[in-house]
């Protein structure tokens, strides 16, 4: 959580319009106060963790919200090097994701991914997905105050 306020930073790299629309209107209904920052590919991920270019003055996230399917660097790549990076490898990934395959589930576990959740077609049913995601992310569990650095060792 950012240490000057209150709110939860959260990265949702999401490349469908629909999507990203239903879930900042999900967030918006939310009890607590968040921040979406909002990335359309892999490679935009990537650049807003690292705070590079563009996103120079990034915060870091609290949670990052992960589709698998999008372009340029796919969110199963975008995964792997978050959880190999020993910055990045603490902020919790939430794949949320239209693919029920069981080799998408069973990698993203083995990446370390926090939590799968499907995409629910139907718009109330994914509102209620998010509103469950921002119940027990935001209110039950707790964050690291500062963010490891790469001269921390395990």
């Amino acid at each position: 959580m950012n240490p000057t306020s209150n709110a939860i930073e959260i990265l949702l790299a999401e490349d469908n319009p629909n999507d990203v629309e239903l879930t900042l209107a999900a967030l918006e209904d939310s009890k607590v106060e968040n921040r979406p920052h909002i990335v359309r590919d892999g490679v935009e991920a990537m650049a807003f963790l690292r705070q590079e270019g563009e996103y120079a003055n990034a915060p870091r996230p609290d949670i990052i919200f992960l589709d698998l399917n999008m372009p340029r660097k796919s969110g199963r790549e975008v995964l792997e090097e978050v959880k190999a990076d020993e910055v990045l490898s603490t902020i919790p990934v939430v794949v949320l994701t239209t693919s029920k395959a069981e080799e998408d589930i069973l990698r993203s576990y083995k990446l370390q991914a926090a939590a799968y959740v499907t995409k629910p077609v139907d718009f109330d049913r994914f509102v209620e997905a998010i509103r469950a995601i921002d119940q027990f992310w935001f209110r039950v569990v707790s964050y690291p105050t500062v963010a490891p650095t790469k001269t921390l060792n395990a």
